[in-house]
């Protein structure tokens, strides 16, 4: 990762080169990758579980959303204390896309089992375009988003991302470049 990338300017490269010690893995310490949508959480949480995995450390990657959906259907077909093992498991857990779509309070519960039951025994990268303060309501109850963070920031390296969104920026540019060959 270079800091030299458009919307990677505005991220404290030092943090991201100690992120990408792996030290917070060692610990069973979380990150925290924070911003709008197409700035680079998302490519970093990657690169992050890469290197993680090259070091020997098990990854699951999964958005938020996929993992509520799966511990529901889990629940429903009464598997769920074997389910919660597939997020509980691994060294390194990434939860991509954090806040994207609120949660019903059940939902919320879930993930609220995830993150106590891996609290200082597993690590978590999670990438989020919703401010900590905003995470009540993701998850439809302040209590609830109160102990999760609890948990989650006890032990995290917090990296907030500005900047224009990759994905439009590049698009705008072949707007543009469109526009100015029709002319």
């Amino acid at each position: 990762m270079r800091a030299s990338e458009p919307a990677l300017e505005a991220v404290a490269a030092s943090k991201v080169k100690d992120l990408a010690t792996l030290s917070f893995v060692e610990a069973k310490a979380n990150a925290a990758l924070l911003g709008p949508p197409g700035v680079g959480k998302t490519h970093i949480a990657v690169a992050l579980a890469v290197a993680a995995c090259r070091a020997g450390y098990s990854i699951f990657f999964t958005s938020l959303d996929g993992m509520v959906r799966n511990l529901t259907a889990a629940e429903a077909a009464g598997r769920l204390t074997n389910k919660l093992g597939t997020y509980v498991r691994p060294a390194v857990l990434v939860l991509d896309e954090v806040g994207y779509q609120p949660l019903a309070r059940a939902e919320a519960n879930l993930v609220f089992q995830v993150i106590s039951k891996r609290y200082e025994k597993g690590s978590i990268i999670l990438t989020s375009n919703k401010t900590f303060s905003e995470w009540g309501q993701v998850f439809g109850d302040e209590v609830l988003a109160t102990a999760i963070l609890d948990r989650l920031l006890h032990h995290c390296g917090v990296i907030s991302i500005n900047g224009p969104s990759h994905r439009l920026k590049n698009r705008l540019v072949a707007v543009e470049r469109e526009r100015d060959d029709a002319a």
